[in-house]
């Protein structure tokens, strides 16, 4: 799986692909993440990327020149149908993260997870032009109802909800199978571990249920239910 990371702030995720199983995975060469700094296609030698909104309106938006070179770059793609469409590889997705996207949830993660390659295209200030959306991307994705500086943070988050479903990623397959919203409404049960009986006081202990130390296996599987 190759994640591809267009953005004007690289740096963010330095620690970020230094970091646990995402540094593991990258070494054993499960997945492979590639960070582009959009400003190396910018408009001008200052390296400028963003402009003022057309009919007014606070702050600046990204322009669609220097995000299209740079996914024509990225993708290898050339132009077809006179539209300026930019053709690619049918396993590879172009996403769009904005707070108007789909709220991402596990069943898009698992929909993803089926793509070679996923190329994210990280908003900064009030967002993108219109027509990054209209013509460039495949899906426009958000992780949830608020507003968040950039496409940053999204971006590590669809990496991490993905590289969870590539072979290898996960030390422990069987961690997916029962897995939180794998399902309609599916939550995992409560899980505990040493000690059974964590003591507060002479009168006051916190203990895990009875069940799941009784070694039966039948009200376990219930319990779990």
């Amino acid at each position: 799986m190759r994640f591809d990371i267009l953005t004007i702030f690289p740096e963010y995720f330095n620690s970020f692909i230094k970091s646990s199983l995402i540094e593991k995975a990258i070494k054993k060469g499960l997945i492979e993440i590639n960070i582009h700094d959009l400003r190396n296609w910018s408009i001008n030698k200052h390296g400028q990327v963003d402009d003022k909104i057309f009919g007014g309106g606070p702050g600046m938006l990204l322009r669609i020149e220097p995000i299209y070179m740079a996914l024509k770059e990225i993708l290898g793609a050339q132009e077809y149908d006179g539209k300026g469409k930019l053709k690619k590889d049918p396993k590879t997705k172009v996403v769009l993260f904005s707070a108007s996207g789909e709220v991402l949830k596990q069943k898009k993660v698992i929909d993803f997870s089926s793509y070679d390659r996923i190329v994210m295209i990280c908003g900064r200030y009030e967002g993108v032009d219109f027509r990054v959306k209209e013509h460039l991307t495949d899906e426009e994705i958000s992780i949830g109802e608020y507003v968040l500086f950039g496409g940053e943070a999204p971006a590590m988050v669809l990496i991490e909800g993905v590289s969870r479903y590539v072979d290898g990623v996960l030390g422990n397959e069987e961690s997916l199978k029962e897995e939180s919203f794998v399902e309609e409404g599916y939550v995992e049960y409560p899980q505990y571990t040493r000690p059974s009986k964590f003591v507060i006081s002479d009168d006051v202990s916190w203990d895990v249920p009875d069940v799941l130390i009784s070694g039966d296996h039948k009200k376990i599987e219930d319990f779990k239910k």
